[in-house]
């Protein structure tokens, strides 16, 4: 069951959902999702240094193909056509072990190119963590993007039962209690 504003509220104040800062209710709630905000750090890729990105290398160290910068706020931050960067939540968001999140996209970004993830919409009952979006400008112009602006929505579904074992208590969750834009941790799952 998708939650709606009134239960998004209640788990709000029952401390099953938590966000820091705290979100302006009466702008950043929908019907059904709550709006995160753009933080000030994105990881951009050194594209022009690499051939390609072997995730599996020995040899690559783990911020090799990419380098972290911060815009300060109110100043714009441009995704080119093309482009591709990780950036992340201005929130901090603790899913209950009872919930699981869904990290939409905002139509009006959309219908600007700017996608804001490829992959990773499923947020895991006992999330803790900054969210980490995989920004894409699909459009043919440049678009500016500023720190604190709504930039995506993120949904909460009821699971049937508590998790057995939440994200925060894998031994393999490579992202638990994350705050800025890391890179991928695929190597990690080599064997």
């Amino acid at each position: 069951m998708v939650l709606s504003d009134r239960d998004i509220k209640k788990a709000l104040k029952e401390k099953l959902i938590k966000i820091t800062p705290s979100p302006d209710l009466k702008v950043q709630l929908g019907s059904c999702s709550i709006d995160l905000r753009l933080g000030n750090t994105f990881r951009v890729f050194e594209h022009s240094k690499h051939s390609l990105i072997d995730p599996f290398s020995k040899s690559s160290k783990e911020t090799e193909f990419t380098r972290e910068i911060t815009v300060k706020d109110k100043e714009p931050f441009f995704m080119q056509p093309g482009d591709f960067v990780l950036a992340v939540t201005k929130e901090r968001i603790s899913i209950s072990p009872k919930l699981l999140g869904r990290l939409e996209g905002r139509s009006s970004l959309g219908r600007l190119g700017i996608v804001v993830h490829s992959t990773a919409s499923v947020f895991d009952p006992g999330w803790d963590g900054q969210a980490v979006l995989e920004l894409g400008n699909l459009g043919r112009l440049p678009v500016a993007l500023y720190p604190g602006m709504r930039i995506c929505a993120m949904t909460f579904e009821e699971l049937k039962s508590e998790a057995e074992v939440p994200y925060g208590k894998k031994k393999t969750a490579k992202y638990k209690n994350q705050q800025k834009p890391d890179e991928s941790r695929i190597k990690q799952e080599k064997e």
